[in-house]
């Protein structure tokens, strides 16, 4: 009877009713190509280069194994520096940027034999390639974390009379009206109000990832409208830098500051890369699959909230952080509730099952899909990159970039 299994298992995968295992690669024949939009001077781009190098460590490949290329633009520059890298002897390829994944379907169809990889990339499921990979991490759940030391802090502010309006007023300076950076914002926002209620924000685009002058400008713009406390999803230290001039609470993204901004910083949050990459290492060695869309979480370590500055954190802060990640761990908060009353709304009105994320999804959800159930935002669900990309109420969007 085992006899009869085996041939016929040999049969099914010889018909190729079965696909076979697909083949490893020896540790040693790993070579990984990391195209950088920008270069160190850029903290997005510094945290990726910090994921790879730790990774690489962690699972004693060398150095000449890996070859950065930095300062790639969102053209066609970025796919024909994919080729130079095959050519170099690179059977991996990873691409830190957005914008990058438009220009890279004929590369990816070209070399089948070559492993793609797009972080914060959105089309890959949609794509059907079958060695085009996306990913990101849950780092609106760190950005809710960061938004309570941002609510907490206002909260002190506010008891002190040192409010600068009547209520209190966060700014946030952000790159493009993409859902990665609407979701980010957005539950940067709601953790501040799960603890400060009647916070609400302003948003100033600058149309850039990265723009060290815009960033700054923009960060005073919003100072200078009242704004108690700025964040930002942009890459530089201009937006820091302008919140330390001003004597303005400062929550980060990517990268601490409480150095060089010691009398203003309060947390950063990040994505940390590095779980990721001995990920598709490790899987491509063994020969095994990778997901098409891969989610990093808090447990995994790929969402970290770190190096809160109590010189300038309210009291209790650390502790109301440590207490929100259990539960986010837990599966008992979820950052986008929507059974909460009056805790997300749109206009007024509450999303129920029946909304749908707007012009952000390119066409990634197939009708019928319910992305609002069980009083919550499945967010990074059914694709790794986020998909909220609502402005809800209590938010207010002063410019737009694209």
């Amino acid at each position: 009877m085992k006899k009869m299994l085996a041939l016929l298992l040999a049969l099914i995968l010889c018909v190729g009713i079965i696909p076979a295992m697909a083949e490893g690669i020896a540790k040693e024949d790993i070579k990984m190509g990391v195209i950088l939009l920008h270069d160190e001077d850029s903290t997005y781009d510094l945290n990726f280069i910090n994921g790879v190098t730790e990774a690489f460590a962690n699972l004693g490949l060398s150095e000449d194994q890996l070859i950065i290329a930095r300062n790639q633009p969102e053209s066609n520059q970025c796919a024909e520096t994919a080729l130079d890298l095959i050519d170099e002897g690179c059977n991996m390829i990873f691409f830190d940027s957005y914008g990058h994944q438009f220009y890279t379907d004929d590369a990816v169809a070209a070399n089948p034999e070559v492993k793609f990889f797009h972080a914060t990339g959105d089309r890959a499921h949609v794509l059907g390639y079958a060695n085009l990979y996306n990913a990101f991490a849950d780092i609106y759940e760190g950005r809710y974390l960061a938004g309570i030391a941002a609510g907490m802090k206002l909260n002190e502010i506010k008891a002190a009379g040192q409010l600068k309006g009547e209520t209190p007023l966060m700014g946030y300076v952000g790159a493009y009206t993409y859902a990665e950076v609407v979701s980010g914002y957005t539950s940067f926002y709601l953790g501040a109000k799960s603890v400060c209620p009647d916070v609400t924000m302003k948003v100033q685009f600058t149309g850039s990832w990265y723009d060290e002058k815009e960033e700054k400008a923009a960060a005073e713009a919003l100072i200078a409208l009242g704004c108690d406390l700025i964040s930002q999803h942009a890459d530089s230290m201009g937006a820091p830098t302008a919140c330390e001039n001003a004597g303005i609470p400062n929550v980060c993204y990517n990268i601490s500051t409480k150095e060089s901004c010691p009398d203003t910083y309060l947390v950063f949050s990040r994505i940390n890369w590095a779980p990721y990459f001995e990920y598709i290492i490790e899987k491509t060695i063994a020969g095994e699959e990778i997901e098409t869309d891969w989610v990093g979480t808090i447990a995994s370590g790929s969402v970290v909230v770190a190096d809160l500055n109590e010189a300038v954190a309210a009291a209790g802060t650390q502790e109301a952080i440590d207490a929100a990640t259990a539960e986010l761990v837990a599966g008992t908060l979820h950052v986008f509730d929507t059974a909460k009353e009056g805790f997300i709304t749109v206009k007024g009105e509450a999303l129920t099952e029946d909304w749908k994320p707007g012009e952000g999804t390119d066409g990634s959800f197939v009708d019928g899909t319910k992305i609002v159930y069980d009083g919550y935002f499945h967010e990074s669900l059914y694709r790794s990159a986020p998909y909220f990309d609502a402005t809800i109420d209590g938010i207010e969007q002063l410019n737009q970039k694209f």
